[in-house]
Order: C-alpha cells, then structure tokens, then sequence
C-alpha cells in the first residue's frame, strides 16, 4: 500500500473512529443525565422533614459560640460551587483490528467534560495517593469544617443515610447569611455529594488578584453574569482575611517588591492603616476585616468602601473599572437602596448554589462529610 493510500485509509478511519466515539460520549453522558433528578423545595418532606429546622437550631448555636464563623462558611459554599470536575473514565471496543487500534491508540478515552458543581468536594480530606481541594493554596484559609460535620451528625442521627453534605452546606450559607442579619431565600435541596476532590482545580477560584476582565471570565465559566459578580462581591461585608490575600498591594504590586511599590487604586489612608498591620509579604497570620467595623454584620456598608477605593482585594477594587459594576457600587454606597441588594444577593446565592449540582443517582450520600463512603 503506497504512502497516499495509506493516508487516505487512516484518515476514514480515523473519521469513523470519533464518530463512534461522540456515540459513546453522548450515550454515556445521557445516561448521566437521565440517572439526575431535579432540586425540590420539599425535596426531604418524606425522609428528612425537619432538616432546614435542625440546621438552623445548630447554626443559631454555632454563631453563638464563635460569631465571626459567618463569613467563613458563607465562603465555603462559595468555594465548593466554583469547582466543577469530574473524571469520566469509558472503553471503546476494538472496531477494527487490532493492528489498525494499536496504531491509532485509540483504544480507550479519558474524557474529563463532565462537570460539577456545589458537591460538597471542599469538605474531603486528602488521601494518600491524592492533595483535595481544602489543602490547595486557596483554601489553606478556610474555616468551619468542624461546623459543617457537627451539624452533619445531628442530622444522622435523625436521618441517617439521607442528606448529603453538598445541601448541609448550601443551607448554612444561608443560615449563616440570615443570622448575620442578612437576607433569606429558598435554598432548594436534593444535592448529592461528589467522589472526587483535585487540588489543581481550585484555580477556577477567582483570586483577590484578579483584574476585571479575569473575574468576568472566571464568573461566566460558571454561569454567572457581571451582576452575580458584583453582586456576590457584597459577601465581602462578612469576615477576615489573612495579610498574604492582599499584601501584595502594599509592598510589591508590580514585582518590584519594595516599600513603594503600591497599588495606585488603593486609598493612600487606607493603605497605611494596611501597612501598619501587616508588616511584611511572608505576614500570613495576621487577621483584617474585610469590612471594618461591620466584618460581623451583612449590610451594604462594603460598597461605600469600595467607592473610597478602601476594599481589600485588588479584586474588590476591579468594581470600579466597569461602568455597569461601578454604578452599582456607587448606587449601594448611598446606603438608601439595601433592599436591592438583599434581594439581588439571594437571587445570585440561588443561581450560583444550583448551577451543574449532582442529582438523582449521581454521586453519594457521604457518611462524614470529610470521606467517600467505601
């Protein structure tokens, strides 16, 4: 066979191969889809009727006993809905010889297309033979996982095997929103918890780095429109953050890496209050308000900081370089027009708790939140 027919074998081949392969694709991606259900209002009615009750009588408890724990679960949630992976590992069949399979190495595929998303994967330790996601760099900060796992036990205790860690989650993000003063909404259940937890995912966080057009881009990977992202900003009036977040602003914006070397977008006052704080670049422990004053309460008081370019986050100050997010932070640092937040912050919680969630037969229900079961 001259070289021309060869390639011209090779190339329908080739072309025949793929096709049985989106075959098996889409068969086995609709099978995943037809094993998802839908998220329900009383999706625990029959199995589980008192979990939003027991939830909140543990969150009413929590926050009692350790106050600034809101904003850190709240942030939870955040970081488990913003990573989505799954790994699909199928066989295609040898179709063709064998001789014609072991040139083409086509004999197996790992697809990794199938997405997830508020799977309770921020809650899994690391293994042996895997780093999860809590111990990657961005989530080296988070708290309340001892919370989570406590509510976690009462609710086996009532319902043993029932709701999974991904719906604990999402229903104390709310709570913790709620006690804080904060708005409610409807947090619609039936979640199930995923299997797999990479550390390497976590950079679909956005990061307090971020420039605009980067926030945008990470935000719309998920779903989430330039509302959501200014919007869901305003979670910032809650909690801390650690000085390594945002040091960079104060001593090394552009690598230079000296005391000068400022972020110009940062309010001069501001800054030397930071700086008075937060010593040096290696300062990881340090703790700040995000919201000073108010880090306890949710209100709209973050965007009259960030109007005073005294957010903390190179990030909170990309707000102001869109004329959409800027005349928004501009409207809610009047202070006269809280309403709208609180019902645009629970829209957005909604849109961002519900987007690509496990279903149905998907997943599992985690016997500790911390593990797969067996």
């Amino acid at each position: 066979m001259n070289n021309m027919a060869w390639s011209s074998l090779m190339s329908r081949i080739r072309s025949r191969t793929m096709s049985a392969l989106m075959m098996v694709l889409l068969v086995s991606v609709g099978g995943a889809m037809a094993a998802g259900g839908q998220l329900e209002m009383d999706f625990y009615s029959n199995t589980c009727p008192h979990v939003e009750a027991i939830v909140r009588d543990e969150m009413v408890k929590i926050l009692k006993e350790a106050p600034s724990l809101a904003g850190p679960l709240l942030r939870l949630h955040f970081h488990d809905c913003f990573v989505r992976v799954h790994t699909l590992l199928f066989r295609v069949p040898s179709l063709y010889s064998r001789l014609i399979i072991m040139h083409l190495e086509m004999n197996e595929y790992r697809i990794k297309k199938l997405f997830q998303g508020c799977d309770g994967s921020v809650l899994l330790d690391s293994t042996p033979t895997n780093t999860a996601e809590k111990d990657a760099t961005p989530n080296l900060t988070l708290r309340g996982f001892g919370s989570v796992q406590r509510i976690k036990d009462r609710l086996e205790q009532a319902c043993p095997g029932t709701v999974s860690c991904a719906d604990i989650l999402a229903l104390m993000a709310r709570d913790a929103v709620v006690l804080a003063n904060g708005p409610s909404w409807p947090v619609s259940l039936g979640r199930r918890d995923g299997r797999v937890s990479m550390a390497n995912e976590t950079t679909q966080l956005p990061p307090p780095t971020a420039n605009f057009t980067r926030l945008v881009q990470m935000f719309g990977a998920k779903g989430l429109d330039i509302k959501d992202l200014v919007v869901l900003s305003g979670g910032h009036t809650l909690g801390t953050a650690h000085c390594n977040l945002f040091s960079d602003r104060l001593y090394n914006f552009t690598g230079a890496n000296n005391d000068a070397d400022v972020d110009p977008a940062l309010d001069a006052a501001y800054l030397a209050r930071l700086k008075s704080r937060c010593r040096s670049l290696a300062d990881n422990t340090t703790l700040n308000e995000m919201d000073p004053g108010s880090f306890l309460s949710f209100d709209a008081s973050y965007y009259r900081l960030v109007a005073k370019r005294r957010g903390l986050f190179h990030s909170d100050s990309q707000l102001l370089a869109n004329p959409v997010t800027r005349a928004y932070v501009q409207r809610q640092a009047t202070g006269r027009f809280v309403h709208e937040f609180f019902s645009d912050f629970a829209q957005s919680m909604v849109k961002m708790s519900t987007v690509d969630v496990l279903t149905g037969a998907q997943g599992e229900i985690r016997n500790k939140c911390y593990l797969v079961n067996n």
